[in-house]
């Protein structure tokens, strides 16, 4: 049972040096720091699941390319997470809310009460379940893609934190045919068989561009990106006229596996296609639409939350990082940061 004391110190992960080329555990360092007391307005917080995401490693980059800060070396990394009060000096929060923030990478914080979002623990099963990826994949699939019953939908990144829920909410939402790509057969079945999908593949498996056109003989209407490069290259190739394309992410090149997608301009032009690009800002009330629908649909039997619980608390949290980048785990990916 998780401690609901107060201690004076805790532990956090620290960014050590910047990867030079691939990721390694090394890059990050577990520190044990002083807890300070909260102020006027501030509250203490025990972290009990964080978020991990392949973003953190562009975010460790002086260079990246994302809409955040880069990491600071020698100082704490930051990312979604949701605990539990211990002590609260503001009035909009009480001791034992459940909170989310984006101060991860540590077992406890002290930060201001307007920093933290009050969760209803009776909403969703789990806290975890607050940490889905859902709103991005939301925000893509509705807001941008404007995903309509009978689209043919592809997904890349199909097994990914954001692409495992995006398809199952085009699915939702009344498409007619559901694709995505993945890296085995293993995920295929898993994408077919457990998250309701009505085609995948292997994007190893030959080249994209023949499986897509055995898949959708008719052509795509949909096309969520997380992947880029040669995925993003077919799905040109293969769209109807007027398709909408919802760029979330480019993990082909994230990961050093591409260089890139090359946009074949005349034929997007040809199919005036619909290509936007997004960056995952959230507001408040986009949250609030997807953990309504979220919960809906969970309660009704119609989606699953495709997640990863990695144990091993704090300590662990630069290994799982490697494993996630190396695409050991699929769905979303939460460590438990208490014991």
């Amino acid at each position: 049972m998780p401690s609901t004391a107060v201690p004076t110190r805790t532990r956090e992960i620290h960014l050590a040096a910047r990867p030079d080329g691939a990721y390694a555990p090394e890059n990050l360092k577990l520190v044990e720091a002083e807890l300070p007391a909260p102020g006027p307005g501030e509250i203490v917080v025990r972290n009990d699941w964080m978020l991990l995401a392949t973003a953190y490693r562009e975010l460790m980059s002086e260079d990246n390319k994302l809409p955040l800060p880069a990491f600071a070396i020698g100082a704490p990394l930051t990312g979604r997470t949701v605990g539990t009060v211990l002590r609260s000096n503001s009035p909009d929060l009480a001791e034992g809310d459940l909170v989310e923030h984006f101060m991860g990478w540590r077992e406890h914080v002290v930060l201001p009460a307007a920093q933290a979002v009050k969760r209803d623990a009776a909403q969703l099963p789990t806290p975890a379940h607050f940490l889905a990826n859902g709103p991005t994949a939301w925000q893509g699939m509705v807001d941008i893609a404007d995903v309509q019953a009978g689209d043919t939908v592809f997904v890349s990144g199909a097994t990914s934190g954001v692409g495992s829920l995006a398809g199952q909410i085009a699915k939702c939402r009344g498409a007619g045919r559901v694709i995505g790509s993945t890296g085995s057969k293993e995920k295929v079945r898993y994408l077919v068989e457990e998250l309701g999908f009505d085609a995948a593949f292997d994007y190893h498996d030959g080249p994209v561009l023949d499986r897509l056109r055995e898949l959708a003989p008719d052509g795509i209407n949909v096309f969520f990106d997380n992947v880029g490069g040669e995925q993003f290259e077919a799905a040109v190739q293969v769209a109807t006229p007027y398709a909408r394309f919802a760029l979330c992410g480019a993990l082909g090149s994230q990961l050093g596996e591409t260089t890139g997608p090359r946009l074949d301009l005349l034929t997007a032009i040809g199919k005036q296609l619909a290509l936007r690009p997004f960056a995952c800002f959230h507001t408040p009330d986009q949250i609030a639409v997807w953990n309504k629908h979220f919960a809906q649909w969970l309660d009704e039997g119609r989606f699953v939350f495709p997640h990863t619980v990695v144990e091993g608390g704090l300590p662990y949290a630069p290994q799982a990082l490697a494993a996630l980048l190396d695409r050991s785990y699929s769905g979303n990916v939460v460590l438990s940061l208490q014991a």
